[in-house]
């Protein structure tokens, strides 16, 4: 399915009717969009279907209030971004990848931290993410492995100077 570019992708702060919607995008995303940079063992240890559950996301949204993208008032992506400068979760929905959602995301995240006097962004970025995040003038500090649910994923430490 084609997806109507010229749409206007709004940007709001999150709330916690947006819980599900932002929960199936992580599992989707992961799923759909990374699983052609990972295997299945990763992906379901990334991504299990228990990440569709409401709770967990709920308490840590309480904490970290992610910013969302909405085309025609229907979720589409969303970002944390912590005090540190630190972008933790960045998820684009995996019908919307190409339509400018991750470029507002960033724009919104990166005029955040200006206005919070942020001198950089970082995160942990997948292998899939890289080329985006590349391209908007992050670059790799180091290549890890980490493991996760006991499974090692390959990643990349990624930062950009405001």
């Amino acid at each position: 399915m084609k997806i109507n570019t010229h749409k206007k992708i709004v940007i709001r702060l999150y709330n916690e009717a947006d819980a599900s919607a932002l929960a199936a995008i992580y599992f989707n995303t992961i799923h759909n969009i990374n699983s052609k940079d990972y295997s299945p063992e990763q992906i379901n240890a990334w991504a299990p279907v228990s990440s569709l559950e409401t709770d967990g996301w709920m308490r840590k949204w309480q904490k970290l209030i992610p910013i969302v993208a909405t085309i025609d008032n229907k979720i589409v992506g969303f970002a944390e971004l912590e005090s540190n400068g630190h972008i933790d979760c960045f998820y684009c929905h995996h019908e919307y990848q190409g339509c400018g959602v991750g470029s507002a995301l960033l724009n919104e995240v990166e005029n955040s931290a200006r206005k919070n006097k942020l001198n950089k962004l970082f995160a942990e970025v997948s292998i899939t993410a890289r080329p985006f995040f590349e391209a908007k003038g992050f670059t790799v500090k180091k290549q890890q492995a980490v493991v996760f649910r006991e499974v090692e994923f390959t990643n990349f430490v990624m930062e950009k100077l405001l």
